[in-house]
Parts: structure tokens; C-alpha cells; sequence
């Protein structure tokens, strides 16, 4: 146990600058359990037996640390008052020597240090090595308690409690022992000690039971167990939540207590926990009883209805919309074109042109029930986004945090396209582009209520904001470089003959193109094409082609190879997403 969760010792001794024993006679001799040289030290005058170490350490916890029991008892008898002297560094700070004692289990000097006044509630261990970091090796919380439960030591636990030990105290985040249990790597023996503390402590009609006090992010220590993706701790307090109704030979019917689990009557359930974090042990959750029955059934009797529904009527709101588009009010130009270039026929309609017609009521009335629609979109969604926080309801790739950026900038389009219409604005074109690829796009989004499809949408996103994004990066400096050069070396020919590289603007867009092999290089064999062109795209026919997109192919594939690996985990936290 004491080498699977921390070793003080081992911990102290990687920082002998801190810890210079060799340099102190009485730290040494505390360290050494040399009693006569301690009393020859205590005896003498020069001696002070409130000497600190570099790491604020007295002699008291250096014979702690290293077991000195004798050496403990002389230190103690002499000055009292070192019993509850903290450690003063910044990186050890208000650990006393009970601290130590506990997390060494050595019940003797747990005893000794109590029977001269040890306090048990008020010290807290507060430097950087207890603090609670992705980088730390422990966490024990902050009082001494906490770390007698981490140690895993029952009679020392019982020793501490019966002195007077605070069941309910907690550290600067909230949590009391249980988170602290739950968040320790030995499971087995978290457990173990997680009954023992419920054995110990009994409901307070105030207060409520141990295991039913939130940290400061309002988890419980069961929703703090599914949050970290501690499966073996939920299952051991699932165990508790049960109930067999009968048995019959080989089978049995049990019920289990949903409290904390669903989201009827708690605004943070567990299932939501599960599905907005970015832990993916968290997901597994849902794989075991009762949460995975549960999901199933949710899905099943309410959720996979109310999806098919909301997917056939969005369908159906995107076709009018698009019937709109398709028969929008257009007029003849009727003004000669600026120059051979001008290729337009036909412009948009003013407000008092655009409903006179029978045919103008029809559209009028989809333009309505797409404009309404578009105010529902933002008026479901904002209170979603003010509830669960931006950043984690448009960053959770599960929550489909990438469909709600699209399905909003979609109604914020449409709101545009109207304000347009009505005060004769031209240029609607634009808004209404934009809203009709995101509107259409966003059926994707229903892809998430079937099992086959589901984790491609997934699948979509990671590849657009991981694989695509950083390849843009790649490619937009390759493209920026050789549209530069191919523009130089056309830009002193006849753009009649090779128009690909007229202008730098089109310089760009033509090497864009070029990059993703949808046009050929320009070769027009009656002309003499400049020298230079061949080598230059050369150069960039194997950077760009060979290169760069079998490059973003092995990194789709390398996603692609990862997803297909959570398929199922993905599916069932999409639908615990949707229903819930």
C-alpha cells in the first residue's frame, strides 16, 4: 500500500537541497533515533530544539519521517510545543508531524503525538507537493485525517476519530474524505475504507449523510466516481444502492437507486457529467449496470421518437427554405453591362416588387415559417448556452458542440436575409449562400441516432477541427509561396494566352486549385511558357501533391483507426447527450 499511493521518504529524499540533515547535528541525530546525542544537544546551551531545516522541517519531523520513536519521544518530552509545528516551505507547508505519522502508519507514534496534544482538525497541508495537479504525484487532501484514510490504516482511523476527528471536514476544494478516496489509484483499498467511514459516521438530519456532501463543483462523491472514470469505485457504490426484490434459483430482479443518475430534479446529473466531459474513462461508465439499461431505455422509449420527429420536421423546414431560395424575386437587368466580363441577367427584386403575385403569397408563407423558425433555433438554444457555459457547449465534440455553431450562425443568416428583404438591401445572395450549405450541412447532426452512422459524425468533426485545421496551416503556406512565385513568373505575360495567374488575388485561387488537383497546370503549346514555370511546378506538383495530401490522407486514416476503436462508447454517450 505504501508504495502503490506515496512515499514520504522517498518524496523528501528527491530534494536534498531542502533537506540537508547531514548538516544539522540535531536533525541528524532525530534522523539517526541517537538518543544520548540528542540529550548531550538538548543539555547544552548552544542547541536550539526549534532549529528548522532549509525546507522549514524541525527535528521533531525528520524522527517522524524516518520512524525514530525513541528520538520522537526525548523531542517531545523537551518541547511540547513542536507536537503541532507545522512545516513552513513552500512546498511542504502546514504539514505537522501527525501528518507524517499517519501516512507511515505508525500507530505508536500516532499515539504518542496525541497523547501530547496533537490537534487533529485544524492543521492543513497546503504546499505545492499536496496540492491537487495532473502533474502530482498524490493528493491526500489537506488534513490529517484525509491522510490516514489515503494510507489505508483502520486502526489508526479509529484512533484519530475517537479523539475527536471531524468525519465532515474538507480541504480548499470541498472535498471531504470520500472525494478524497475516490481520487486515490489503490481502488480496492479506497473502498474498503469508504465503508469504514460510512460505518463511522451516521446521518445528520441537517447536515445529511457523508456521502451526500458536493465538493465546490457540486459533486457528490458518487458523481465525482463517474466523473473521473473510477469504475470500480461507482460500481462498489452502486452495489450499495441496490436492492434484490426476489431471487428464483439463478435469477434474480433488482432495483437500484437512481438518485444522482438521472436528470429528473437535478440540474447536474451524472449523465450529464458523463457526456460534457473530456475524460474518456468517464464514458465508460455507461457501459456498466444500471446505467447502460438505463440509457437503452431512455433512448428507446423517449429519445429515438422525439430524434426521428425533430429530424423529419428540420428536413422538411429545410426544403421550404430552400424552395424559397430556388424562387426568390428576381427581376431582368434592365442596364447595359459594364464591360465583357459582366455576366449577369437578372437582380434582385425591391420589397414593393416582391409580393404581388399568387405566387408571391405562396413564398411569402415559407419565408415566414423559415424566418419563425430560425427565432425558435436561437430562442432553444440561448438558454442552453447561458446553462451549460460556451465554452464547454460549443468545445464538447460529443454534445455536438460544432452542429450548434453551425445551426446558430445558420438563423443568425436568416435573420440577416430578412432584414436585407426588407429594407431592399442588395447582396442578400451572400447571407443566404452561407445559410443554405450550414442549414443543409446540419442534418448530419440527426446522424447521431443511429448506431452505424453515429460516430461518423464524430468522426467528420475530429478530422474538420483537428486533422483539416492543422494541414491548413501547412497549406496555406505552401499555396502563399508558390502563388507568389507562379504570379512573378506569369506577370509579364499576356494574360489572353495564360490567365491563370492574371492577378495575385486569382494567382491564389488558381494555385488552390492546383493543390487539390482540380485543374491542370496551365499549358497553352502555342506560346513558349517561361523557363522557370517548369521548374516551379515541379517543385510543387510533388510538395503538394505527393506530399502534403497523402500526408492529411494517413492522418485522417490515423483518426479514423481511433474512432472505430470508441465506436460504441461514442454512440451511447451521443444518445445519452440527446435525451438527456
Amino acid at each position: 500500500m505504501r508504495a502503490e499511493i506515496y512515499n514520504i521518504k522517498t518524496l523528501l529524499s528527491s530534494h536534498p537541497p531542502c533537506f540537508r540533515i547531514w548538516e544539522s547535528p540535531l536533525l541528524s541525530a532525530a534522523k539517526e533515533n541517537d538518543v544520548q546525542a540528542l540529550q548531550k544537544l538538548l543539555s547544552s546551551q548552544i542547541c536550539d530544539i526549534h532549529e528548522r531545516g532549509a525546507a522549514g522541517e524541525t527535528a521533531l519531523h525528520i524522527a517522524v519521517l524516518y520512524d525514530s520513536v525513541e528520538a520522537a519521544q526525548l523531542l517531545m518530552n523537551a518541547a511540547p510545543d513542536l507536537v503541532n509545528e507545522a512545516m513552513m516551505s513552500d512546498m511542504y507547508a502546514g504539514q505537522t508531524a501527525l501528518h507524517i505519522a499517519v501516512v507511515n502508519k505508525n500507530l505508536s507514534l500516532v499515539k504518542a503525538l496525541l497523547e501530547k496534544g496533537a490537534d487533529i482538525n485544524s492543521p492543513r497541508a497546503t504546499g505545492y507537493v499536496f496540492r491537487r495537479r495532473s502533474d502530482n504525484l498524490i493528493y491526500f487532501g489537506e488534513h490529517i485525517l484525509s491522510f490516514a484514510a489515503c494510507a489505508g490504516s483502520e486502526s489508526i482511523i479509529q484512533l484519530l476519530i475517537e479523539n475527536g476527528a471531524d468525519t465532515r471536514v474538507r480541504d480548499s476544494l470541498g472535498n471531504t474524505v470520500l472525494h478524497i478516496l475516490v481520487l486515490q489509484p489503490n481502488k480496492v483499498s479506497s473502498c474498503q475504507m469508504f465503508n469504514l467511514f460510512l460505518c463511522y459516521t451516521k446521518e445528520d438530519g441537517e447536515l445529511g449523510a457523508l456521502d451526500s456532501i458536493p465538493n465546490n463543483e457540486g459533486l457528490t462523491p458518487f458523481k465525482l466516481a463517474g466523473v473521473e472514470g473510477n469504475t470500480v469505485m461507482f460500481q462498489h457504490l452502486m452495489q450499495r444502492r441496490k436492492h434484490v426484490q426476489w431471487t428464483f434459483g439463478p435469477l434474480s430482479s433488482t432495483l437500484y437507486d437512481l438518485t444522482e443518475i438521472d436528470s429528473w430534479g437535478d440540474d447536474q446529473s451524472l449523465l450529464e457529467l458523463i457526456v460534457t466531459t473530456k475524460n474518456r474513462e468517464a464514458r465508460r461508465i455507461l457501459d456498466l449496470t444500471p446505467m447502460n439499461e438505463l440509457v437503452n431505455l431512455k433512448w428507446n422509449k423517449y429519445g429515438r421518437p422525439y430524434f426521428c420527429i425533430l429530424a423529419l420536421f428540420y428536413v422538411l423546414y429545410m426544403i421550404c427554405f430552400t424552395m424559397c431560395c430556388v424562387y426568390r424575386p428576381l427581376k431582368h437587368r434592365g442596364y447595359n453591362r459594364t464591360s465583357e466580363r459582366d455576366n449577369m441577367l437578372f437582380v434582385q427584386k425591391p420589397l414593393q416588387e416582391s409580393y404581388i403575385t399568387p405566387q408571391d403569397d405562396i413564398r411569402l408563407v415559407g419565408e415566414l415559417i423559415t424566418v419563425i423558425g430560425a427565432i425558435v433555433i436561437l430562442v432553444l438554444e440561448i438558454p442552453d448556452i447561458i446553462r451549460v457555459g460556451a465554452t464547454k457547449y460549443f468545445g464538447q465534440t460529443i454534445l455536438g458542440g460544432p452542429f450548434h455553431v453551425i445551426i446558430i450562425t445558420y438563423a443568425c443568416m436568416i435573420l440577416v436575409t430578412m432584414v436585407m428583404r426588407l429594407t431592399s438591401t442588395t447582396g442578400e445572395v451572400i447571407p443566404l449562400s452561407f445559410a443554405l450549405v450550414l442549414g443543409w450541412c446540419n442534418v448530419m447532426y440527426f446522424a447521431r441516432g443511429f448506431q452505424m452512422l453515429g460516430p461518423f459524425t464524430i468522426m467528420i468533426q475530429k478530422m474538420i477541427f483537428g486533422d483539416l485545421m492543422r494541414f491548413c496551416w501547412l497549406m496555406a503556406v505552401v499555396i502563399l509561396g508558390f502563388a507568389s512565385a507562379f504570379y512573378i513568373i506569369f506577370q509579364t505575360q499576356d494574360p489572353d494566352e495564360l490567365g491563370h495567374f492574371y492577378s495575385y488575388p486569382m494567382a491564389l485561387f488558381s494555385t488552390f486549385e492546383l493543390f487539390l488537383t482540380i485543374i491542370d497546370g496551365p499549358a497553352n503549346y502555342e506560346v513558349d511558357l517561361p523557363f522557370m514555370y517548369g521548374i516551379t511546378y515541379s517543385a510543387f506538383a510533388v510538395i503538394a501533391t505527393l506530399l502534403m495530401l497523402n500526408l492529411l490522407i494517413a492522418m485522417m486514416g490515423d483518426t479514423h483507426w481511433r474512432v472505430a476503436h470508441e465506436r460504441d462508447e461514442l454512440w451511447r454517450a451521443q444518445v445519452s447527450s440527446v435525451h438527456n
